[in-house]
């Protein structure tokens, strides 16, 4: 695999991260074909209630979240590239036992949750692996514009992979997409292969193990940090509750609204084009007013448009108001995202980069499964449209989480 796309992808960044870029959006796309698909084999094909929908959601990636969290250290002194390759491999065997067990007869709703956990665990890991690999792949000066590629490129999925995985599931069926999405792992695996390249083995301290207490290790050094310790808190709430909105909005419109679900996947889809146009606009924006401001400016703004969503009404006028929020806020988010991601990778250090980002996703997923939990009970106590005021309304208030103060220069790094 020495030729192909990854040198054209690359551009200036290089084959290698062509190779990677490739890999990440084929892999992108395979998660957005499968969008949805796990709960429609609980309800059509297991019969499975609303709570074993909704634990298939929230307990899957809570559990998830707390099997990755000694892979973080572990990772941390391990060459990045085969652990990359591992997680692939990973989530491309467990999610075809689904198939597997689906043609013998024998698929359980205990195993969609345990391929839930797996697949959840190897996507922190993942990620955590993934952003020291970006680090050596890319020069300093060039983060950005590699974490905005990255950014365009998911938004693109997000637009193409739910109508396409839609069709796809209404011809062959829900078990036809999670095939493609494993497939994409397998694909992704053999293009982080290709990236090649020499990797030296991380080390740890002369005779040092690997201690209980290296697990807080990520948490540690964020709390420590002036700048990543609110952006840690913005990002974990932020996240938390516009999760936790998302299953309310979903019945409000497909239930009690009566949208049909081609204006349901409209309302998602084309808000899309905000986050793409967004993330071309991430770099330019940092370059001009640096990337602090950029931060604060649309850290903010995404914050005004959820509370919209409890106003949502039947016909055009309340599927053209749930497009122009969603717009507002997917736009906002294309831009903070990848500027988020740099500032978090020039935060830290590359021997606690591994460690940081595991800490970082399992605080975020963890919050998000906490939340959705806590504003389904809201949501059944007060309402559907008193429970999206709530969320909209705490929203607000997370750009006081926001690093308001210019940071210092980063800390020198210091021995792992």
């Amino acid at each position: 695999m020495k030729s192909g796309l990854g040198p054209l992808l690359g551009g200036r960044l290089g084959p290698r991260f062509g190779w990677l870029w490739g890999a990440y959006g084929t892999s992108a796309l395979g998660t957005w074909l499968a969008f949805g698909a796990f709960p429609l084999i609980a309800i059509r094909v297991l019969h499975a209630g609303p709570v074993e929908v909704a634990a298939l959601s929230s307990v899957g990636a809570a559990v998830g979240a707390a099997v990755a969290v000694p892979l973080g250290p572990w990772v941390e002194f391990r060459p990045k590239r085969p652990v990359l390759m591992a997680m692939d491999l990973a989530r491309f065997a467990v999610l075809l036992t689904i198939p597997a067990a689906y043609a013998l007869g024998v698929l359980g709703f205990v195993q969609l949750l345990l391929v839930s956990v797996v697949v959840a665990a190897a996507d922190i890991t993942f990620r955590a692996a993934s952003g020291v690999h970006l680090k050596s792949l890319v020069p300093p000066g060039d983060l950005l514009t590699a974490n905005s590629r990255f950014e365009s490129t998911a938004w693109t999925t997000t637009i193409v992979g739910p109508p396409l995985g839609g069709a796809a599931i209404g011809l062959l069926g829900p078990v036809a997409t999670v095939v493609a999405d494993a497939v994409s792992y397998l694909l992704s695996a053999l293009g982080i292969r290709a990236t090649g390249g020499d990797e030296p083995r991380p080390e740890r301290r002369s005779g040092a193990r690997l201690r209980a207490s290296d697990l807080l290790d990520g948490w540690r050094y964020i709390l420590a940090d002036p700048a990543l310790r609110p952006l840690f808190f913005n990002t974990a709430v932020f996240n938390g509750l516009v999760v936790a909105a998302q299953p309310l909005l979903d019945v409000l419109m497909l239930g009690r609204l009566g949208f049909a679900p081609w204006q349901y996947g409209l309302a998602f889809a084309a808000p899309s084009l905000g986050g793409l146009l967004g993330s071309r606009l991430a770099r330019p924006l940092a370059a001009r007013h640096g990337d602090h401001r950029v931060l604060l400016v649309f850290g903010t703004l995404r914050a005004l448009w959820p509370i919209g969503l409890a106003f949502t009404g039947r016909g055009t006028g309340g599927l053209l108001l749930v497009i122009a929020v969603e717009s507002g806020l997917i736009f906002c988010c294309g831009v903070f995202n990848p500027v988020y991601a740099t500032y978090r990778l020039q935060r830290t250090p590359t021997a606690r980069v591994a460690r940081t980002l595991t800490a970082w996703t399992v605080t975020t997923k963890t919050s998000a499964a906490l939340l959705t939990a806590l504003w389904g009970c809201l949501g059944a106590l007060l309402g559907l449209r008193p429970a999206l005021a709530l969320s909209g309304a705490l929203l607000l208030a997370t750009p006081f989480l926001l690093p308001h103060r210019t940071p210092a220069p980063a800390p020198t790094p210091s021995p792992a």
